[in-house]
């Protein structure tokens, strides 16, 4: 798309000029120095709760979309200060916390030890960007 196709969408391409700093929603991966990535407003709790919620992401203009084995945590992830938010089946927030990136696959097990955590959200606490969803295995 034209910048100007992607401003009628809220969205805008961006080069990358720091690393870590535009972490790729699609390839759970920061994209390198000089890399092209496209800043836009996504959906990323579209459920009939209080708690719908968009917010901006980045994609690499090539994005290739992550394939994570169970339990993996991606780099991504580990190096960021993260918001986590803990839902129910019926997409009410029960649980949250702000949490280092080096503890969250600890943290995550905790969540999950209660039954009434159906999924969790990943957002970076700084810039508040969503990163990703994570589901019982």
């Amino acid at each position: 798309m034209s910048a100007d196709q992607l401003a009628k969408r809220g969205a805008r391409r961006m080069r990358v000029d720091s690393k870590p700093g535009f972490p790729c929603r699609v390839s759970l991966a920061d994209a390198d120095l000089g890399e092209t990535v496209i800043l836009l407003p996504f959906v990323h709790h579209e459920v009939a709760s209080p708690y719908r919620a968009a917010g901006p992401i980045f994609v690499r203009e090539n994005a290739a979309e992550a394939d994570l084995s169970t339990s993996e945590i991606p780099e991504l992830v580990s190096i960021r200060t993260l918001s986590v938010r803990a839902y129910d089946k019926n997409s009410m927030m029960i649980d949250c916390a702000v949490v280092a990136g080096s503890e969250i696959k600890p943290h995550i097990e905790k969540l999950f030890a209660d039954p009434d955590i159906a999924y969790l959200h990943l957002h970076n606490a700084a810039a508040g960007c969503y990163s990703c969803k994570v589901e019982r295995a």
